[in-house]
């Protein structure tokens, strides 16, 4: 089976590609959109490739790689009454919300940014450029490694 390709979205006030890098792996928590729930839920396999996307920052961009290392499973700031991502409609013997766990795969020399992404025609319809506010989604294999050129400097 061919490994699936994906891009995250995370600001990094709140989670950066350099917290990945020291901490090695991690919850991705907090995802609150039923469409990248469900992505993440039936559709992103252990080992399958992920772009580290910072938003909300100046200059948005891709930040570096991450690999899913746990399939999804029920997201348990969910049910944390003190959490920031707490939902109260929300119930552990029937979870709304799931996460994944990445791992820290590379981190790039200088972040990618969404200009740049946005001058390169052969990235016109990535899901990234057309639903700009979608936190999690799907990412054609070429669309990864050219950014991925691009992030290593290479191209």
């Amino acid at each position: 089976m061919a490994k699936g390709h994906w891009l995250m979205k995370s600001e990094p006030k709140v989670y950066s590609i350099e917290d990945l890098e020291r901490d090695g792996e991690a919850p991705w928590t907090g995802v609150r959109n039923y469409e990248a729930r469900n992505t993440m839920r039936d559709e992103m396999r252990k080992g399958d490739l992920v772009l580290f996307y910072h938003s909300s920052t100046t200059p948005p961009g891709v930040a570096g790689i991450a690999r899913v290392s746990r399939e999804a499973y029920p997201d348990f700031t969910a049910f944390d009454r003190d959490h920031p991502y707490f939902d109260p409609k929300s119930n552990p013997d029937a979870p709304r919300w799931h996460m994944v766990d990445v791992e820290f795969v590379e981190r790039f020399p200088a972040v990618v940014t969404l200009q740049a992404l946005r001058e390169l025609e052969e990235l016109e319809d990535m899901v990234l450029l057309n639903r700009m506010r979608l936190s999690v989604q799907p990412v054609r294999p070429e669309e990864f490694e050219r950014i991925v050129e691009l992030g290593r400097g290479t191209s």
